[in-house]
């Protein structure tokens, strides 16, 4: 076993015991690695550092990491399909072993004692936790490290606490209201198990993300896997949008368009049987973050592949399809190569089949998951820029950022992206944006985040099993997740969950 891989075995231990009571116990377990040993021996071996760090990446990807048995506890890509659920643009179309019918009906987010709530909450703070971990062990928030080495490991520990904190703000808060009081603030300093207001727990996402940035300004990472200056660019113009500051979210999104240097995914990546699809491989061009699956890691059964390719053994092939809904797939225009993305025909009638897929293509038949996990793209900053930027005002920039990934997708080119696109203007133009961003991340985990920052009314159509034709806005109660009641019965600092 590779050191970085003990060291990342490490990390995960040290998550799962967080601050239990053997930590208090005065007679020392020295076979346990501690978060003092951590920040005690991190400059003398600088890998115990790097692999708890890799110890969050692969937290991030572990099955069951929070539950040790739920099937649809996957980490960041397990709430990606909540949250996808949650948004309606995603239909459980079919529901024969129940993981989804929960957050499908909406029962999972006004009912604290679900187990949904619990993994969502567990997963971001256990996140926010070994982050603060490396943090303190590289000399606490306002560090300023001498060595490049120690200062891409604070970089990437505080985007990973920032990471957490806006996940834990978006999924939590119904609406963005920076005095209500809305999570426990834990900056490894600071300790304060009471709700703060979303202010205090915004000023930290951005403070990481603003020292990160800066941290991380020459840092070549090895892999896709690992944060970089973009990504940290990427969520705090999530995060600026979050809260209506369209003009700072401009700023970063154009940056990343114009200097990331990542391309635009090609026509032929966006759908079978082109050139070979842009979603199942981590080397795919336009993939700014995402996860290398081998069949070392040994993920099988349970995966977001699992939830979602009906090419995968698992759920999606056994009978729990995750569907385009009807409504969405209406408006895809006819000529957009995204249409061609989901079945039209028998059981895999509109299921992603054409856009997330084993390349072998067999039903059923990848069983050791080998295709990988996406979770950012340049196409994301195309939308953002767009979005923001038709909310400032700049309806040129707007106009063209969305001409740029129409030109791609329609049969037309770039005649019938002007044709699409230049008659919008002002709300007509904001909301063709907004539909082309849940077009276009359909099944990535971000268009609840747009239903929120467009403060929208989603109408179900006709295949969910749930709650078909039913509408709902953004901030209602059944929109947001609810505080545990694992957290209410051993936080006595929180007695409601909102």
């Amino acid at each position: 076993m590779k050191k970085s891989l003990i060291y990342s075995v490490i990390a995960i231990s040290l998550l799962s015991a967080g601050c239990s009571e053997d930590f208090l116990n005065p007679v020392r377990d020295t076979s346990v690695i501690t978060t003092e040993d951590v920040a005690q021996y991190s400059g003398v071996n600088p890998a115990l550092v790097d692999g708890t760090l890799n110890g969050i990446g692969s937290f991030i990807i572990q099955p069951t990491g929070v539950t040790g048995t739920q099937h649809y506890d996957l980490g960041q890509k397990g709430v990606d399909i909540f949250l996808d659920i949650l948004s309606s643009d995603m239909a459980l179309s079919s529901n024969t072993y129940g993981w989804y019918q929960n957050t499908s009906n909406l029962v999972a987010t006004v009912d604290f004692t679900r187990a949904e709530n619990r993994i969502i909450w567990e997963y971001y703070y256990k996140v926010v936790s070994i982050a603060n971990t490396v943090i303190l062990s590289l000399g606490g928030n306002d560090a300023n490290p001498t060595t490049a080495s120690a200062r891409h490991s604070l970089g990437q520990a505080k985007a990973y606490r920032a990471y957490a904190y806006f996940y834990l703000a978006q999924v939590f808060q119904r609406s963005y209201d920076p005095a209500q009081e809305i999570l426990p603030y834990y900056d490894g300093v600071i300790t304060n198990p009471a709700k703060v207001p979303a202010s205090q727990i915004y000023d930290l996402i951005i403070s990481d993300l603003t020292q990160s940035i800066t941290l991380l300004d020459d840092y070549s990472r090895p892999s896709k896997d690992k944060m970089d200056k973009y990504i940290a660019k990427g969520l705090l113009a999530y995060t600026y949008a979050a809260m209506g500051n369209n003009a700072q979210a401009k700023v970063l999104a154009d940056d990343i368009v114009n200097n990331s240097g990542y391309p635009l995914t090609t026509r032929g990546q966006l759908a079978f049987p082109g050139a070979g699809s842009g979603f199942n491989d981590v080397n795919t061009a336009s993939w700014m973050w995402g996860y290398d699956l081998t069949t070392d890691l040994g993920h099988q059964l349970l995966d977001w592949w699992g939830q979602i390719d009906y090419f995968t053994y698992s759920y999606a092939w056994a009978g729990d399809r995750k569907s385009i809904d009807t409504n969405l797939l209406a408006g895809i225009p006819t000529g957009d190569i995204r249409r061609t993305q989901f079945g039209t025909t028998g059981t895999t009638n509109r299921m992603p089949i054409n856009k997330f897929f084993d390349p072998a293509r067999t039903a059923g038949g990848q069983q050791t998951i080998t295709t990988d996990l996406i979770l950012m793209r340049i196409e994301e900053f195309y939308l953002l820029s767009a979005e923001a930027s038709a909310k400032t005002g700049d309806e040129a920039t707007a106009k063209n950022r969305l001409k740029a990934l129409l030109t791609i997708r329609f049969a037309g080119g770039a005649a019938a992206a002007d044709a699409y696109v230049d008659p919008l203007s002002g709300q007509a133009l904001k909301d063709a944006i907004y539909l082309n961003t849940r077009i276009e991340m359909w099944g990535e985990g971000k268009t609840y985040l747009a239903l929120k920052r467009n403060q929208a009314t989603v109408t179900r159509g006709t295949n969910h099993v749930f709650r078909a034709g039913q509408s709902f806005l953004y901030s209602i109660d059944e929109m947001s997740f609810q505080i545990p009641q694992t957290e209410i019965n051993n936080n006595p600092s929180i007695t409601t969950q909102n």
